[in-house]
């Protein structure tokens, strides 16, 4: 039987990342048949997927419609052709909410309306992925981070402590599919990503590899080329260790895992990265630096560097004339969808050691006998190409 994937979140990193393996033929050209792409907003930037008959793009679904799941249920039949033959998905829609009990409450109703719609509407359904992360090992606790002394982190620690754990909304949608599948035909999996590097299309606050891009290629047109970039974290986080996950890797192992149920399905939970060996930021800012003709160097003394949301806002006018100088896409930076809070949480907050233990990982999927792994400059290069290419830095 032929495959059909169905791929919610499509345009953000993570979603983005596994319709593009997909559509260039990942694991092979015939694996799949269909390739459904569900996005929230209709796509009016540049894209960079390639052209394939097997896509098809559909924007607007709202899985919370106020008509309930009945409601849901007659929009994606109507909306999604061949809906009937989906074997996998690919759930990467996520709400952000302030108070953690709405976050709790909304997105495990995404997934719980996703997974039931779909499992009523194809018989054929296989497998479901979800991506959770690095937040099931509690790293947004910061100075509470329960497993410093449990490194590298492993997919066997327990679950994070109270009151932490009850704030968690992956923890409830993985319960809910653990009893949702059971005796069912179809299984599941996590995925733990850490910082996922990679391109979006769309302006996307979570996405670190945008706000880096955007505020380097400023940094470089006011400062010059060749001008030094202080790392804009602490002496603390540039010598923290952490493995970045870049999204083609991340995509490529999720839609390993899908299409092999027999030895990823059953509820089981994998740590993805794109490398085995940490690396801390005074070991990658001079390589991020150096794709814009920068000098990355360390924080100064008893501060940090430049921070990126205020360098932008304070040459907001440069910034305009690069965008007209080289046609640039307008709106990605001077505005809510551009705040700087989740850089300055990742390269600032996060000042301790969190590196992953992907061994499992690895003994689930290796190419030709060897685990496939990229290196600093690749994860984060690829990034930056695909935003130069979709016209969004110089």
């Amino acid at each position: 039987m032929s495959n059909h994937a169905l791929i919610f979140g499509a345009t953000g990193i993570q979603g983005w990342a596994v319709t593009n393996q997909l559509l260039n033929g990942y694991p092979s050209s015939d694996s799949f048949s269909k390739i459904t792409a569900l996005t929230n907003r209709p796509i009016t930037e540049e894209i960079l997927w390639p052209e394939n008959d097997k896509l098809q793009v559909i924007s607007g679904i709202n899985l919370l419609t106020d008509k309930g799941l009945e409601g849901l249920n007659h929009e994606l039949k109507e909306r999604v052709p061949d809906i009937e033959s989906v074997t996998q998905v690919f759930f990467f829609a996520y709400v952000y909410k302030e108070n953690p009990d709405e976050e709790i409450s909304v997105n495990a109703e995404l997934l719980k309306r996703a997974v039931t719609a779909v499992e009523s509407l194809s018989p054929n359904l296989k497998f479901v992925l979800l991506p959770t992360g690095t937040k099931a090992y509690g790293v947004q606790c910061l100075a509470d981070f329960p497993f410093a002394d449990k490194l590298p982190l492993s997919e066997d620690l327990p679950r994070i402590p109270e009151p932490y754990r009850s704030q968690n909304f992956y923890y409830n949608q993985t319960d809910w599919l653990e009893a949702e599948s059971r005796g069912k035909a179809w299984t599941f999996c996590e995925i733990r990503p850490d910082v996922v590097v990679g391109f979006v299309p769309n302006n996307n606050v979570y996405c670190l590899a945008q706000t880096l891009a955007t505020y380097l290629a400023c940094y470089r047109e006011v400062e010059g080329e060749g001008a030094e970039c202080a790392f804009p974290g602490t002496a603390k986080s540039w010598k923290s260790l952490s493995n970045d996950s870049g999204q083609d890797i991340v995509a490529r192992f999720a839609i390993h895992a899908a299409f092999h149920p027999e030895t990823s399905g059953n509820g089981q939970a994998f740590n993805v990265a794109s490398h085995s060996q940490p690396a801390s930021w005074e070991q990658k800012w001079p390589v991020i630096c150096d794709f814009f003709g920068l000098k990355g160097t360390p924080p100064p003394e008893g501060g940090s560097g430049p921070q990126p949301g205020e360098y932008l806002a304070s040459n907001i006018q440069r910034w305009k004339e690069l965008e007209k100088q080289h046609s640039l896409v307008t709106g990605r930076v001077g505005n809510d969808r551009s705040l700087a809070g989740y850089q300055y949480f990742i390269m600032t907050l996060f000042d301790f050691d969190r590196q992953l233990d992907l061994s499992k990982m690895h003994a689930t999927w290796k190419k030709g006998g060897e685990a496939e792994e990229s290196d600093t400059k690749l994860v984060w290069w690829t990034a930056f190409e695909r935003f130069r290419a979709a016209k969004i830095i110089p």
